[in-house]
């Protein structure tokens, strides 16, 4: 159980970040005749990390972006969905407890809720990058490609980079 609701956090959090993206990618000089390079950062997860915060380093031109930012918006709906129907099934567990009757059910039914929703969320993400990519140069794709080595090389301590607390001292 215990896997599962690691799993049901993150994927909050990687729709959270996808969201915060969407939201947030600036645009710069929308009407410029000449494409113009920017190096301002779209947002990231909620604390700059994350792979949807690695787009911000691959110096987009203002078009580059506009289309980012519309593959993001055109996203939002179905990710806010996702969002909200694993939100739904979290605190379904958390108002259920083990001495309900109906628990063996209920565990059941939100865990093949999840494992759909996962699926989803993972189809979903995976067309949001290849609609990306398509945008992105060879040399950008290559950058890409290296910062998510980068990132996924990176050692992860519990959900975007935090620590779990020291165990109390010993008396």
């Amino acid at each position: 159980m215990t896997s599962n609701r690691k799993r049901v956090t993150a994927g909050l959090l990687a729709c959270g970040a996808l969201l915060t993206v969407a939201a947030g990618i600036s645009i710069t000089s929308a009407q410029s005749t000449t494409p113009t390079t920017t190096t301002a950062a779209p947002p990231a997860g909620p604390h700059g990390h994350g792979p949807w915060g690695i787009y911000g380093k691959l110096n987009l031109t203002s078009e580059q972006q506009a289309s980012i930012k519309a593959i993001f918006t055109a996203a939002k709906p179905q990710m806010q969905s996702l969002h909200a129907q694993a939100k739904a099934n979290h605190l379904k567990m958390m108002q259920t407890t083990p001495d309900d009757p109906n628990y063996a059910t209920i565990v059941a039914e939100v865990a093949q809720a999840n494992a759909t929703l996962a699926s989803q969320r993972t189809t979903q993400e995976s067309e949001i990058k290849a609609q990306i990519y398509a945008v992105l140069t060879a040399t950008q794709k290559t950058q890409l490609a290296t910062l998510e080595a980068q990132w996924a090389d990176k050692p992860h301590h519990g959900h975007w980079g935090h620590r779990p607390p020291p165990p109390p001292a010993a008396e």
